[in-house]
C-alpha cells in the first residue's frame, strides 16, 4: 500500500470512528428531541438520498476537475460542520437540516476518495487493499459505537457532538497538510 493509500486510510478511519460515536444510539436523540420513529427515518432518508444525488454528481463532477485532494478535504470541512450542528438541534426540522448537510458532506468527497485510493494500491493487492479499507470502517465503527453510547450516557449528547465534531477536525488537518506538502493547491493530480 502506498503512503497516499494510507494517509486516506488514516483520515476516514478516524472520521468513521467520529460518525460512529452517534450511530447505535441516534434514535434516543431523536426521541429526546421531540421526534418518534417517523422522525427517525424521515431523517435518515434525507440523508441517505441527499447522499445518493450528491455521490452521482460529484463524481460526474470530479472525473472533469481533477482535483480530487481538495475536493476530499472540502468533503471533511462540510461534514464536520454537520457534526457542529447536531449541538443545535432542538427539534426535529433542526434534524432533518443537519442530515442533509451531512449527506452532502460525506458524499462530497466520496468519489474522489475512492478513486485517489484505488490509484495508490498494488495492482496485485486491490482486493486486499480495499479488505483493509472496509475491515478498518467497520471496526472503527463498532469500537465508536460502543465509547459513543458511554460518552452520551455520561456526559450527553451535547458532549458527544462536542467530541464527535473535535475529532472530524483530525481528517481536516491530515488533509491539508497534505495538500499543502505536496503544494496540490497549485498544480492538478
Amino acid at each position: 500500500m502506498k503512503w497516499k493509500a494510507k494517509y486516506l486510510l488514516i483520515s476516514e478511519s478516524i472520521y468513521e470512528f467520529a460518525a460512529g460515536l452517534f450511530g447505535p444510539i441516534y434514535a434516543v436523540f431523536v426521541a429526546n428531541i421531540g421526534g418518534d420513529l417517523l422522525t427517525a427515518g424521515w431523517a435518515w432518508s434525507l440523508f441517505a438520498i441527499t447522499s445518493g444525488i450528491t455521490l452521482y454528481i460529484m463524481g460526474k463532477l470530479e472525473d472533469k476537475i481533477k482535483r480530487d485532494n481538495i475536493i476530499i478535504l472540502i468533503g471533511f470541512i462540510l461534514a464536520s460542520i454537520g457534526f457542529l450542528g447536531y449541538i443545535f438541534i432542538s427539534e426535529p426540522w433542526h434534524l432533518f437540516l443537519v442530515q442533509i448537510i451531512l449527506g452532502f458532506g460525506w458524499a462530497f468527497g466520496t468519489p474522489a476518495m475512492d478513486a485517489v485510493y484505488s490509484k495508490n494500491l498494488e495492482k496485485k493487492k486491490m482486493d486486499s487493499g480495499w479488505g483493509t479499507w472496509e475491515s478498518s470502517m467497520r471496526i472503527m465503527e463498532g469500537i465508536s459505537a460502543f465509547i459513543g453510547a458511554i460518552i452520551a450516557f455520561t456526559f450527553g449528547f451535547k458532549i458527544l457532538f462536542l467530541i464527535m465534531f473535535i475529532l472530524s477536525l483530525i481528517p481536516i488537518y491530515i488533509t491539508f497538510n497534505f495538500i499543502i506538502k505536496n503544494n496540490h493547491f497549485l498544480k492538478y493530480k
